[in-house]
């Protein structure tokens, strides 16, 4: 089943801000995601919040993104 260009675009611009999401977009070469909270979604582009950087996304270049669970607990230091 193919979705259609806009589905992933249509997605992001209904989630709410907080929504933790995994984003695929274009770059030069190929293809990259961000994971992270959703910040914002305007007209034009997207910002995830990642652990490393706020990344803003066109979203002419998206061609994937969902929702996605909150990440693992982090585990204690070994002893």
């Amino acid at each position: 089943m193919n979705l259609p260009p806009s589905a992933p675009r249509d997605f992001l611009a209904a989630a709410s801000p907080g929504t933790r999401v995994v984003v695929r977009y274009r770059i030069e070469g190929g293809f990259t995601d961000a994971l992270g909270d959703l910040l914002e979604c305007g007209a034009t582009e997207c910002t995830v919040r990642t652990r490393s950087a706020d990344v803003v996304i066109h979203l002419e270049r998206v061609v994937a993104a969902k929702q996605v669970p909150p990440p693992p607990a982090r585990r204690s230091p070994r002893s």
